[in-house]
Parts: C-alpha cells; sequence; structure tokens
C-alpha cells in the first residue's frame, strides 16, 4: 500500500508545479487557495471519517479513501480535455472541486491505515515497520521521478491522470487482499444507532485528547507544522523557478530539473533512513521525542537557508537538506503519535490530529500567501520557518517533563 501511494504520488506532484503555474497558469495566491481548499476540506470531514473508522471498520475507509483519491486526482488530469469541450465552467473550478474530492478520500485514510497496522502487529514492532515501509516508499519515489519527467513531456496534465488510475487500482487490490484482524467493534449499550455510536466514539477520543497533556502537546505540534508546511510546501517550486531560476541549458527542461531534485532527495534518504532503522530504538518514547526534537531545528535552518539562497547550487544544497528532514521526520512523527494514543480511539484522535494539520495550514496558508503577494516569496518562505519555531518549544518542555 505504501509502495503504490507513493509511487502514485511521485508521480503526479515531481511535476506538478508546471502543470499548475505554466499550464494553468495559477499564480501564487490561486496556488495557497488550492491548498486551503484541500484544507478546509480535510477540517471539515477529518472527525467524521476518523470515526466512521473507530466505530465501524479500519479497512472500509482505508479503501473508500483510496478510491475518493483516484477519482479526485485523475479530475485534475482530465481538465484540459474539459477546456476543450468548451464548457462554462473554468479551468480552476474544476482544480477546486477535485481538491474537495481528494480532501475527503485523504481524511478516510488519515488515521485509519495507521491505526490498522498498529492493530494487527503491535505497538512494539509499529515503528521499525513505518521506517522499513519509508524505505519501500522512497524506491518507489526513485521510480516514479523519470516517469513524472516522461509523462510531464507528453503532457503536463498526464501524470494526475496516472496517479489517480494508479489509486483506483489499488483501491481494487485493497478489497481482494487487505486483512483486519486486530480490530474489534466497540460494543454500545442499548439500541444500534450509527449516530449514536459515532457520537460515542468521538467523544472518547475528544476526552483522551484533553486527559493527556501529551497530546494536548500534539496537538500543538501538529497546528504549527501544518501551518509551516503549507507555505513552504506550495511555494518553494515557484521560488525556484522565478525567484532563483536554474541553470541555463537548453537540453534540460524544468521537468528534467526536479526530478533530478527528487531523485536526489529520495536517493540520500535511503541512506539515511536505513541508518536511522539500524541504529534508532524507535521503541523508546524519549529517542523518538529527542529525534523530532533535533530534527525540527533542523528543518527550520533549512528552509530558511533556501529561502535566503543567493544562487542555483545553495537552493538546491538546502532543498536536499529539506526533503531528507521530512523523510525522515515522517515516519518518526507517527511513531510518536502511535506510542501515545490508546487502541480504541487512535483512529479518533489521529483524525482529530489531522483536524489540527488542516487548522494549521488553512491559517498558515493566507498569511504566507499573503507575506509573498505584498513582499516577495523569500519573505513568505522566511515567514515558514518561523512558524516551525514554537514546536521546539513544545518538545524542550516534553522531555524536560518526562
Amino acid at each position: 500500500m505504501e509502495f503504490v501511494s507513493s509511487l502514485a504520488n511521485t508521480i503526479m506532484f515531481t511535476t506538478y508545479a508546471l502543470y499548475y503555474i505554466t499550464t494553468l497558469g495559477l499564480n501564487p495566491f490561486e496556488l495557497l487557495l488550492v491548498g486551503m481548499v484541500l484544507e478546509l476540506t480535510v477540517l471539515i470531514f477529518e472527525g467524521i471519517t476518523g470515526v466512521v473508522a473507530d466505530t465501524y471498520s479500519r479497512r472500509l475507509s482505508v479503501i473508500a479513501g483510496m478510491f475518493a483519491l483516484g477519482v479526485g486526482f485523475a479530475l485534475q488530469g482530465v481538465i484540459p480535455w474539459l477546456d476543450a469541450l468548451g464548457l462554462a465552467v473554468p479551468a480552476i473550478a474544476w482544480l477546486l472541486f477535485s481538491q474537495v474530492v481528494s480532501g475527503v478520500g485523504y481524511t478516510f485514510i488519515s488515521g485509519a491505515n495507521k491505526a490498522w497496522i498498529t492493530d494487527e502487529i503491535g505497538e512494539e514492532r509499529v515503528g521499525r515497520l513505518f521506517l522499513r515501509a519509508n524505505r519501500l516508499s522512497l524506491v518507489a519515489t526513485l521510480i516514479g521521478i523519470p516517469v513524472s519527467v516522461g509523462l510531464s513531456v507528453a503532457g503536463t496534465h498526464l501524470p494526475y491522470l496516472t496517479g489517480g488510475l494508479l489509486y483506483i487500482g489499488l483501491g481494487l487490490f485493497l478489497i481482494l487482499r487487505m486483512k483486519e484482524t486486530g480490530f474489534v467493534r466497540p460494543e454500545r449499550e442499548g439500541p444500534a444507532s450509527p449516530l449514536r455510536e459515532m457520537t460515542s466514539t468521538w467523544i472518547a477520543g475528544a476526552k483522551a485528547v484533553r486527559g493527556q497533556p501529551i497530546l494536548l502537546m500534539m496537538v500543538a505540534v501538529t497546528v504549527f507544522g501544518g501551518a509551516a508546511s503549507e507555505g513552504y510546501d506550495r511555494l518553494w517550486e515557484a521560488h525556484l523557478i522565478t525567484g532563483i531560476g536554474f541553470p541555463a541549458s537548453p537540453s534540460m527542461p524544468m521537468a528534467v530539473w526536479f526530478g533530478i531534485i527528487s531523485a536526489l532527495i529520495a536517493f540520500l534518504s535511503l541512506f539515511v533512513v536505513r541508518f536511522a532503522e539500524k541504529r534508532l530504538d524507535v521503541s523508546n518514547k524519549r529517542v523518538v521525542l529527542v529525534g523530532m526534537l533535533v530534527l525540527t531545528g533542523l528543518r527550520i535552518v533549512a528552509i530558511a537557508s533556501f529561502a535566503l539562497a543567493p544562487n542555483f547550487a545553495w537552493a538546491l544544497g538546502s532543498l536536499l537538506a529539506v526533503g531528507i528532514i521530512g523523510t525522515l521526520s515522517g515516519p518518526i512523527y507517527d511513531t510518536w503519535l502511535s506510542l501515545n494514543i490508546e487502541s480504541k480511539v487512535r483512529a479518533t484522535v489521529l483524525s482529530m490530529l489531522g483536524q489540527a494539520d488542516a487548522l494549521g495550514q488553512t491559517g498558515g496558508g493566507p498569511l504566507v500567501g499573503w507575506v509573498g503577494h505584498r513582499f516577495t516569496v523569500r519573505a513568505s518562505l522566511l515567514v515558514a520557518a518561523a512558524l516551525l519555531s514554537p514546536i521546539l518549544v513544545v518538545f524542550t518542555r516534553a522531555l524536560r517533563k518526562r
């Protein structure tokens, strides 16, 4: 599941900036608007879908999410064809609608997939599995990069169409092969009512978050992390294209450069993740917490370095650092979450954290976009780096309390 989804994401997102900026002609505000619609959808639906996973079935939730993602991404891939039909619907409207569909898909999968696998194999094994799955995802990334570049050269919309079809195929595969043996549907008193059952699960998840300081810390980390990531993820390509520029080479189109950058990040990350897999005791909560503190500090420095880069070589080095840090942070952060959330409300709490992330991105994205519109994209990226700084305080306090 992780391999195929990573392959699909790489095919789509390696060259998506060319599609959005050069083919659809989106400006920086519209780029942030696309992200804001996606995150608003997540903010609205995340809690509902997380409760579905904890109340009825994590397997059902994941499979539904795969199909929704597939339809949403495939819709983005056919926007030029829809425009060619002469319909009275602008491309940006189709794009925003596709974000709503994809956002619903994300919420069905978010929380449910990690809750499912944690219950299937146990908390003591899940940290190492996350690292291993991440390593295999990097292999998929290396495969997907040349595919993305090749498809983008043929048509900048084709990566999205291909990625959408891969997600739909993955959904069909999971229907046949995905098992669910560790999840026990909670027993409810009185007559069965879907609304009553879901409400009871949500209340239990809310009590778990409110009653544990570590979970409240997770909420704070997720809000600020979401605010920072929205600005960086949506604008780094624009900064590279319009602010830094690529080395002059008629034989190297921009799609190839983006492919090279993604390949370098994936290749170097393979070694870093493999080292962490062998040397880090990810079942130790303190080790995981220290790792998140160090990686957050390094990420702040790397994003600021990219924002202030005077030339392409400097920018490339900073991009590689941000990418490697992000790749390593993902499984460690997922492990930190899984180690601190009880099974019966795991998907619900993870979905609540997903809402916190969406809240951060929804609030932080427009702020970062306004800074870029009012001043420069460099300034936007510096604001994104600054938004990560409160996370250092949270992790430091958590270590002191431990």
